[in-house]
C-alpha cells in the first residue's frame, strides 16, 4: 500500500512514534471493514465501516503532520492523499448504499 512505503522516508527517530501510528491506521482500515463484514448484523458492518472511516482520516492527519514537521515533501505524500480520498469516496458509498437498504 502506497501509505506505508512512505514511512521509509521519515527520520530514524520517528520509527517508533509516527510512522508506527500511521502503520497502525492504515492497517485498521482494511481490518475493519474485513471484520465488520464478519458480523452478522447489517448494523454491526456499518459501525465497522465508520470506525474504518475513521482510521482513514488519521492517516490523513499523520500524513499533514509528517508534510508539517518536513519529513516528507507533500509531493512524495501527495499520491498516498489521493489515494485516501478515491478510498474514503468507495467508503461513504459502500455506506450510504448498505443504509439505504436498511430504510424503509
Amino acid at each position: 500500500m502506497k501509505f506505508i512505503g512512505l514511512q521509509r522516508h521519515f527520520p530514524h527517530e520517528e520509527k517508533y512514534a509516527l510512522t508506527d501510528q500511521l502503520h497502525r491506521a492504515v492497517v485498521s482500515i482494511p481490518s475493519n471493514i474485513a471484520e465488520g463484514k464478519g458480523r452478522t448484523s447489517l448494523a454491526e458492518y456499518l459501525h465497522f465501516l465508520s470506525i474504518a472511516k475513521g482510521s482513514l482520516y488519521e492517516v490523513e492527519t499523520q500524513l499533514l503532520l509528517a508534510i508539517r514537521f518536513a519529513y516528507i515533501s507533500k509531493e512524495r505524500a501527495q499520491k498516498a492523499l489521493d489515494l485516501r480520498e478515491e478510498i474514503s469516496k468507495m467508503l461513504s458509498a459502500l455506506i450510504t448504499k448498505l443504509r439505504q437498504s436498511i430504510q424503509p
